[in-house]
């Protein structure tokens, strides 16, 4: 073993032991419990099914009883641990900047009609073509993406949307008080490039431009095909007589008439994607009202401007039918350096499906049939705390392969490997939890003695609208198709 290579060894173990004693003092009830049951997902053999099976687990020293009461009623210091998480080692671009992508992903808990706060969810692939409403807690997640292709993310930061939230008020309030603990941890600093932040297109993209744009962030986002965005106002001719406009000509996405010359065009050759060729136009705004996230806005609305990308491919590996990407970034005057850029990082956008996928299937974030939010909360920060440890534990793991899985390179396992060592690197790194103390169960209810207090039971929130019915306005009869923008 090379001395650079062991410096980076040691190096690596340093962070995760530090990160470790970080974690074990952000849990201030029942920390020994939560701890080893943070320890017990990351060193369990196969993906975690049920809470009774991790406390068959070695590294998980109590009982099932411990570990149930753990989740229950244990605490967490999330302000404290979103900490921890800033000051840990983050990936960057080829260019040195921090790339955020967001994302909400869900807790569905369809028959638990005795949990507080749910949300119709909407869902995927539970039908042919169709989107689902599911009550349960969504979670706004926020990740660090790595440059080319991995399944490695970061994740940074956690909330539960709450019932009436506002999606993109939400997110640009925790977006905020994020970029505020990267600047304080020193990973963002004066003269850095600003942060990019990449979203799909569920997020109001121009919205979430307009609340952050006080601070060093961009952001790039996906459009719906169906948009309708304006051009800037041409320049006012003499003697022009009335109210100069707001807005300029219309740019439709699905009628090319009204794209016109774009300002810049690049052609690019890809091994999966075959020719990628983007094309982008200016200063281009969609004209807002007063609802939806805009409703409670007084007075004139402003005027926010980004650039448009159009990305079209010639094939998807998947063997689909490929459709055309359109992408709205909150910056202007792109150069086509900037174009190919962009798309290029909207494509990493997609790792986070990635962690979504490992948090639910392999380290069992939904698995526990929880009853209450906080508990739902708590269980939440435990899989950010553990897959952080996996990350930190990354360039430390063996390659334990089975017989018939292809040899991974050294320098990129996939999580999945990295659990499969940690059993063995766990040893080597600070664990502050204490043994347990032996105790008896308590008495529990008296024979014979029915339940007699029952849970109360909650109703799903469903969204109501921004305006009452009578001020509401019908449904056009026009064959001409809605607009959004």
């Amino acid at each position: 073993m090379s001395l650079l290579h062991h410096d980076a060894r040691q190096e690596s173990l340093a962070h995760l032991s530090c990160f470790r004693g970080e974690f074990y003092s952000c849990l201030t009830a029942r920390s020994d419990a939560l701890f080893e049951l943070a320890d017990a997902v990351l060193c369990g053999d196969g993906p975690v099914r049920s809470l009774a099976e991790l406390s068959l687990v070695g590294e998980h020293r109590r009982g099932h009883g411990g570990l149930y009461s753990a989740l229950a009623r244990g605490r967490v210091d999330a302000d404290r641990l979103r900490r921890a998480l800033a000051e840990v080692p983050l990936p960057r671009a080829g260019d040195g900047r921090l790339v955020l992508a967001i994302d909400i992903t869900c807790r569905l808990r369809p028959a638990a009609h005795t949990s507080p706060q749910r949300i119709l969810c909407h869902t995927y692939g539970r039908g042919k073509d169709q989107h689902i409403p599911v009550p349960g807690w969504p979670y706004s997640i926020v990740c660090a993406l790595e440059p080319g292709r991995s399944s490695w993310t970061a994740p940074l930061d956690a909330l539960r949307l709450m019932p009436g939230d506002d999606t993109a008020t939400v997110t640009a309030r925790q977006l905020r008080d994020l970029l505020q603990r990267l600047i304080t941890a020193g990973q963002w600093q004066t003269g850095d490039p600003d942060i990019l932040i990449v979203a799909d297109a569920g997020y109001d993209a121009p919205r979430l431009g307009f609340l952050l744009q006080d601070l060093p962030v961009q952001v790039l986002a996906r459009m719906r095909s169906d948009r309708v965005l304006r051009r800037a106002v041409p320049p006012r001719l003499p003697h022009t007589q009335g109210r100069p406009p707001r807005h300029g000509g219309e740019f439709v996405f699905g009628q090319p008439d009204t794209w016109s010359t774009p300002d810049t065009e690049t052609v690019t050759d890809t091994r999966l994607y075959g020719t990628a060729r983007a094309r982008s136009w200016d200063r281009l705004h969609p004209k807002l009202t007063h609802r939806s996230s805009w409703a409670a806005d007084d007075g004139t609305l402003p005027i926010v401007e980004g650039t448009v990308t159009r990305l079209d491919i010639d094939r998807l590996p998947s063997g689909a039918t490929p459709k055309p990407v359109w992408l709205w970034w909150s910056g202007t005057d792109a150069t086509p350096a900037d174009t190919d850029r962009l798309w290029q990082t909207y494509l990493r956008r997609f790792d986070i499906e990635h962690t979504f996928r490992l948090f639910k299937q392999t380290l069992g974030w939904t698995s526990p049939k929880i009853r209450t939010p906080e508990a739902a909360d708590r269980c939440t920060w435990l899989i950010l705390a553990a897959y952080t440890q996996l990350r930190l534990a990354r360039p430390l793991a063996a390659d334990l392969r089975r017989p018939w899985e292809k040899p991974s390179p050294p320098d990129r396992p996939t999580p999945a490997r990295v659990r499969r060592d940690f059993r063995h690197i766990r040893p080597t790194a600070s664990c502050p939890a204490q043994a347990p103390k032996p105790t008896r169960p308590g008495p529990g209810r008296p024979p014979g003695r029915k339940y007699t207090r029952p849970t109360p039971r909650h109703d799903v929130h469903t969204p109501q609208k921004t305006q009452p019915a009578k001020q509401r306005k019908k449904t056009p009869t026009t064959p001409r198709p809605p607009r959004t923008g």
